[in-house]
């Protein structure tokens, strides 16, 4: 065996008191508890000598929250092993594979960079996107969608009014978006999907989630694991930097007001212009069979991902760290091991097969080097320059046990729903529809390119060009040659889960499936990313075993598929705590895209219908929101009876009967109404009395259950209504001409002027 190298240092831990292993763990900033540190002392107790700083920070990031999800696996298996494996599912590693037609798949993920944004907002949700982009090439695909929900704090805070070190919600909000700007259309793929929303609890610590859709051919499925001894790990891609070291202890721990100043070097940085020949030289690699696993190097670097891809297959490695290509000098073997650069892939190839790999990324100018061997287990190797500077068990480092912490259930105030009697009709509508959350997400969408790849069937904004508005899902077309389409949306409802979190995580399913059932998409797949705060927290951990059993429970009833998901927890600091935030990147099959539908009204004289049941409960709503209204009912959710409703909309849609479909969520029938006229240009007269609820204010404003507004011609209606049960189906109105009229019964209304509403809808976010 090699002899230690003399640039790498030995750190005393086999002697070390308890006290003396958490001074030691503060500071290498390796952020291990005292259980995880005394694990360490014993581990190399028995190895007889004491570790070096190369190997503890590879453990300190394969032990970290954020690689190893050591307080959530428990609950995770707990909610989603019912979950019978499905034939569609194709595969579970770095991105989930799930079959799309004969010989395609697809692939989703979704992840978090949320305190990389609150500390350097453009890079932050740039550096997310490139992230992103390599979870699913990883298994093969190519990115052909991005999606971006955002959760900042109010626009109109200013500086006064913030705690020490937070930035305000507008520079953050500007900075984040610029940046997912600028990589996905840099790198060509459309930003398609996403949320924008606005909340105090998300001032000191915003969300940035970004999720990825990709498409491949079955074949070109590669796994993540290393596939025999003596195959050749190939680093390709960017240079590594110091950007990017102890990320993911950053992204383990709660904001405070010195992480500006001590987590900026935790921030990558991007590079789309690398990203883009990265991918096709990755693409043709796979294509010619000469990759036999990959990972691509995110959270932890070099280390977690060359530590995984090979435990996965059962086996060690050896790496000489010196060959690395640095785009400085002076790194430490550590900072090699443990940087975050960004563009990284690294590749199992057969010998024979490394030249001709090569050979196709000189051709598209990127990098790659032969950096080590796969070897036979247990252990990894690491040199420097030929000397020795790390050896311990993979499995140890790579896979470490679980924390099982303690819950305690919150207790939850539950109030009587606010009289909406008194409230004037047009008044509540025009509050609702111009909400900071409702406002118009065009000035948003307009920088982002959703045409690039020329796949995008149904686009984020519907109706005319005019006076585009919201829809519910996306469409793209993976297979020019095919008529089968791929909806996406994405769906979150971190107030509804804060009142109550395991029918809150239901009612984000809700709402997705809703989503793809407005556009004719029936729900085939969603993959998750779960924002929380501290998992110290019993509260927080109970709030997160209820949720997932709620998405599990959705997911069950409404046949979705979970190939993949995220956790992200320590979301948030200085006091402040995050609403339990679940975010679904959520997919459907549209078998035949010609058949697709949008939100925007189509003609005058059609009938509009309420599909699905009222109830009244306001927990969660747009309008407990507006009023500071806490510890309201949420809606029972029903993802059965959706199911049934959504299954006879979608045979409605395939006989050519709905002119236009939206569905109620946010901001409940007045939102939903007005994003139609909005986008056909025409108004309506309904009558809110047919909703079913006891006034005009909670006929507009409620938001459960899962419902509908369906525009359907005269001559179409009777059909349409054999195709639903009468219980689930009720006309509302007509579409007419100009402006819109609420009516409740023969007692009166009010008239909306649609025109002036709409020019103050759409111009009113302010950003970007």
């Amino acid at each position: 065996m090699s002899e230690w190298s003399d640039e790498v240092a030995l750190l005393p831990i086999r002697r070390a008191s308890p006290a003396g292993l958490e001074k030691l763990s503060a500071a290498q900033g390796l952020g291990l508890n005292a259980k995880e540190l005394l694990r360490l002392r014993t581990y190399y107790r028995e190895e007889g000598r004491e570790p070096t700083d190369v190997e503890l920070a590879g453990v300190a990031q394969s032990w970290s929250e954020h690689c190893s999800y050591k307080s959530s696996r428990p609950f995770l298996r707990k909610a989603f092993s019912t979950l019978r494996p499905r034939p569609k599912v194709l595969g579970t590693g770095d991105a989930g594979v799930l079959r799309f037609e004969e010989g395609y798949a697809y692939a989703i993920r979704i992840e978090s960079h949320n305190h990389p944004s609150a500390v350097e907002p453009y890079g932050g949700a740039a550096t997310g996107i490139g992230g992103i982009l390599r979870d699913v090439l990883a298994v093969g695909g190519k990115p052909i969608a991005l999606s971006d929900p955002l959760f900042f704090g109010p626009l109109d805070r200013g500086p006064e009014s913030l705690p020490p070190g937070v930035k305000s919600p507008r520079y953050l909000a500007e900075g984040v978006i610029a940046g997912i700007r600028d990589y996905g259309n840099r790198v060509g793929v459309p930003t398609v999907s996403g949320c924008v929303y606005f909340d105090p609890a998300y001032i000191v610590n915003p969300l940035v989630n970004v999720g990825c859709v990709g498409f491949l051919p079955r074949r070109r499925l590669t796994p993540n694991r290393a596939k025999a001894v003596g195959d050749r790990l190939i680093l390709v891609g960017g240079l590594t930097g110091r950007d990017g070291i102890g990320g993911v202890a950053f992204a383990s721990k709660e904001l405070t007001d010195r992480s500006e100043s001590e987590s900026r070097g935790a921030v990558q940085l991007g590079n789309p212009i690398m990203k883009e020949p990265l991918i096709h030289a990755c693409l043709e690699s796979y294509d010619r069979g000469l990759v036999r696993g990959q990972k691509d190097l995110g959270g932890g670097g070099l280390a977690t991902a060359s530590g995984e891809l090979v435990h996965a297959g059962g086996f060690g490695l050896r790496i000489e760290l010196s060959l690395v290509p640095r785009r400085e000098e002076g790194l430490r073997p550590w900072e090699v091991w443990i940087s975050e650069s960004q563009e990284r892939m690294i590749l199992d190839v057969a010998p024979r097969d490394v030249e001709e790999l090569l050979t196709i990324f000189r051709r598209h100018d990127v990098p790659a080097t032969d950096i080590g061997e796969v070897t036979e287990g247990p252990f990894e190797t690491l040199l420097w320059h030929g000397a020795l500077a790390a050896r311990l068990r993979v499995g140890f480092r790579v896979d470490p046990p679980v924390i099982r912490r303690p819950t305690r259930l919150r207790r939850r105030r539950v109030v009587r729903s606010p009289d909406l009697s008194g409230e004037a009709p047009g008044r509540l509508f025009e509050e609702l529809v111009l909400a900071p959350d409702s406002l118009s997400r065009e000035p948003v969408l307009r920088v982002y390119d959703h045409e690039v790849q020329g796949r995008t069937v149904i686009k984020p904004l519907h109706g005319r060009v005019t006076s585009p508005s919201h829809g519910d899902a996306m469409v793209v077309q993976p297979r020019p040659s095919s008529l089968r389409g791929l909806g996406i949306t994405t769906s979150a409802q971190p107030w509804a889960c804060s009142e109550d979190p395991e029918a809150g995580g239901v009612l984000v399913v809700e709402e997705a499936a809703r989503n793809l059932y407005a556009v004719g998409a029936r729900p085939d797949a969603f993959t998750n990313c779960l924002n929380f705060g501290n998992p110290e927290d019993p509260h927080v951990l109970a709030d997160f075993d209820y949720v997932t059993r709620g998405l599990a429970r959705g997911a069950r009833a409404l046949g979705f598929a979970v190939p993949s998901g995220n956790v992200s927890f320590y979301n948030g600091g200085l006091g402040a705590e995050i609403p339990p935030t679940p975010v679904l990147l959520a997919t459907g099959i549209v078998d035949d895209i010609g058949r697709a539908v949008t939100s925007d009204l189509k003609e005058a004289g059609n009938l509009l219908y309420l599909v699905g049941r009222s109830v009244p409960e306001l927990g969660g709503s747009l309008l407990a929101r507006r009023r500071g209204r806490s510890g309201l009912p949420v809606p029972r959710p029903d993802p059965a009876g959706l199911r049934r409703l959504g299954e006879s909309l979608l045979s409605a849609g395939r006989r050519g009967l709905l002119r236009s479909v939206h569905d109620l969520s946010d901001g409940g029938l007045a939102v939903t109404l007005a994003e139609m006229a909005f986008g056909g240009g025409f108004g309506w007269d309904v009558d809110l009395a047919k909703v079913g609820v006891e006034t005009p204010g909670l006929a507009l404003a409620a938001e459960g259950r899962s419902r509908f507004v369906v525009e359907v011609r005269e001559e179409d209606a009777a059909r349409f209504e054999r195709a639903l049960a009468p219980s689930r189906r009720v006309v509302l109105g007509r579409v007419r001409e100009g402006d819109a009229t609420l009516r409740w019964s023969e007692k009166g209304g009010a008239v909306i002027p649609l025109g002036p509403l709409y020019d103050r809808w759409r111009t009113g976010l302010g950003i970007p």
